[in-house]
């Protein structure tokens, strides 16, 4: 009895999903990090076939047939595999056969493995990015101060009004640059931590819009309102959001798309990995339009500062969102293709606002 009970506490503590299929490929067991991959529980499932709970081909159900037959194992990578809530997985499997109990099959999600990889792509490279920016600001910032503080001196010096028009061009221009150092540097102020109530921070971003493009984009609300308030900074995550919502609508003005929209989703996820570290309670904040889409050769780059798709674009909204939600813990994804690009802020709900800096 202790031994099979040690058994299952060891399948239940695995984070590969682990079930038993019987003879008739019916589910007879399976541990939660199985029932979290499939969204439903055991005794949902159990003693239903394979067919119902999931969707392999006619190929692969011939193949576990013949494995349990046979008795011989078999693995299978990067299998494409459909839940029955709707959900394509992108998973590595592996079948043994079990002498009288039946056929076990331990599957790895592949497509969380590959997000991982890609959130932690996107947060070291703006990390250097940010680096990058902060040395050179600082080198930038240091003569500018002496530029400046040069050009009063000489303003005073000299007699001749005519020539204060330039000694004033060179200080507005220094006070121009400094200000734009300022702007790559992003929030340089301490976060003011509050509870937050992030559909009342999106609509004073619906607010912003609907004011800018003068009613002409037609804004959708698509919100769960089960999301719970969480701590942070309501100011800079207005600002975050509204950079991404504005750089929507101005894609979708200067393109003039037809029946153009703006889709603000908000879901609750549980159990996601942001970079290395996984939380329990995700808000997923989805910024989606109908526009052209972003082109290709700037997808990868579009978080950089001074990286833009537009001639009088500044980019640095998209720097400063992206500095903005890594403070909160979290992260922005993008996803685009023509007539449909998705930003996804992800920001985690259980918040330790001493590391918000």
């Amino acid at each position: 009895m202790f031994r099979q009970q040690s058994h299952k506490q060891i399948l239940d503590n695995l984070t590969s999903s682990v079930l038993l299929l019987d003879e008739s490929l019916c589910i007879q067991y399976m541990n939660p990090a199985a029932e979290m991959l499939l969204e439903a529980t055991l005794r949902r499932l159990k003693s239903r076939p394979i067919e119902e709970w999931l969707s392999p081909s006619e190929e692969e159900l011939k193949v576990l047939r013949e494995s349990f037959d046979s008795g011989h194992p078999y693995s299978k990578r990067e299998a494409r595999l459909v839940t029955q809530t709707g959900q394509e997985l992108i998973v590595d499997y592996s079948v043994n056969p079990v002498p009288q109990s039946g056929l076990l099959l331990e599957i790895q999600a592949r497509d969380r493995l590959i997000r991982i990889e890609r959130e932690e792509e996107i947060l070291t490279r703006h990390a250097t990015a940010r680096t990058l920016v902060r040395g050179l600001a600082h080198e930038i910032k240091n003569p500018l101060g002496g530029i400046r503080g040069a050009a009063q001196l000489l303003e005073r010096e000299l007699d001749d009004e005519s020539l204060h028009e330039y000694t004033r061009i060179i200080i507005e221009e220094a006070d121009r640059l400094r200000n734009l150092v300022d702007r790559l540097l992003g929030p340089h102020k301490l976060p003011n931590i509050e509870l937050v109530n992030i559909h009342a921070i999106l609509e004073r971003v619906c607010s912003l819009i609907q004011v800018e493009s003068g009613g002409q984009i037609r804004l959708v609300r698509d919100y769960d309102p089960s999301i719970p308030e969480f701590e942070g900074d309501s100011e800079q995550l207005i600002q975050a959001t509204l950079n991404i919502t504005r750089n929507a609508m101005e894609a979708l003005q200067e393109s003039k798309t037809p029946h153009a929209q703006i889709v603000l989703r908000t879901r609750a996820l549980r159990q996601i990995t942001l970079g290395t570290e996984r939380h329990r309670l995700v808000c997923s904040v989805e910024i989606i339009d109908n526009g052209p889409g972003i082109p290709a050769d700037l997808l990868s780059s579009i978080f950089y500062p001074m990286v833009t798709g537009r001639a009088d674009g500044s980019g640095l909204g998209l720097s400063i969102a992206q500095s903005i939600v890594n403070r909160h813990h979290g992260l922005i994804e993008c996803n685009t293709e023509p007539g449909e690009t998705r930003f996804q802020l992800l920001i985690p709900l259980e918040q330790n606002h001493e590391n918000l800096r």
